[in-house]
């Protein structure tokens, strides 16, 4: 898991040096669909270029880098829409990169270390990413069409969701990262593992990088998008 050293980040700032100082930004930049190469550019002007609210980007970027947004207040409806889009694509990483990756490290870990402990890891961990899945089904099936018939967007909304609403979503909010502390737990302090210390590391950090992203993925949507939903819902009442 990479972090920054505590850089706020601004827009005048260029962002190479800053990837550079947290290399974990490179999903950040992946998710917004920046594909280009940055060169000198600056915050501002990559922002420009590929047509994403400077505040926005600001906002989610300081998170990586540990910092609570002072962008938000700039913040308009135009965002949602690039906020759910950069969250559907975080989900996307999670189900189809990261969770088979550790899923595929623990089968490795049973290979070398055949013992009912490892079995038991794979039990957790299968268990902990069905609760990841059955959370971001909530968020793409629910919540997030919800957001859209907000902004107008037609079929978007399910008939099922009459009286739904940003706090509901809120109070469904759970921190289905905070679990991965124990599995790390038992790896580190519990379970004897011989033979295979380049895939005991190559486990932890998976998981620590993990931790780590749904932990920010949590603040976009805490921070970021509830407050920006629920001015919508009072403007429209």
């Amino acid at each position: 898991m990479y972090r920054s050293e505590g850089t706020y980040i601004k827009a005048e700032m260029k962002i190479a040096p800053i990837i550079f100082e947290n290399p974990s930004l490179l999903l950040l930049m992946e998710r917004f669909g920046i594909e280009d190469a940055v060169q000198d550019k600056t915050v501002a002007t990559i922002c420009s270029e590929e047509s994403i609210e400077c505040a926005l980007f600001l906002s989610i970027i300081n998170l990586y880098n540990g910092f609570i947004p002072e962008q938000s207040e700039k913040l308009n409806k135009g965002c949602i829409e690039t906020i759910i889009r950069f969250l559907k694509n975080s989900h996307n990483y999670y189900l189809e990169e990261k969770i088979p990756d550790i899923q595929n490290l623990i089968r490795s870990l049973f290979v070398a270390n055949d013992i009912i402990e490892i079995r038991l890891i794979e039990k957790f961990f299968t268990e902990y990413s069905n609760e990841v899945k059955d959370h971001l089904s909530y968020e793409d099936n629910i919540a997030f069409p919800y957001f859209y018939s907000l902004l107008g967007i037609p079929g978007q909304r399910p008939s099922e969701l009459n009286g739904f609403s940003a706090q509901e979503y809120k109070d469904h909010h759970t921190d289905i990262e905070s679990k991965l502390t124990e599995l790390k737990t038992l790896l580190i302090k519990y379970i004897p593992l011989k033979n295979s210390p380049a895939i005991k590391r190559k486990l932890l950090t998976s998981l620590f990088e993990l931790e780590y992203d749904l932990t920010i993925h949590s603040r976009i949507e805490e921070l970021v998008l509830i407050p920006l939903i629920k001015k919508l819902e009072n403007i429209i009442e």
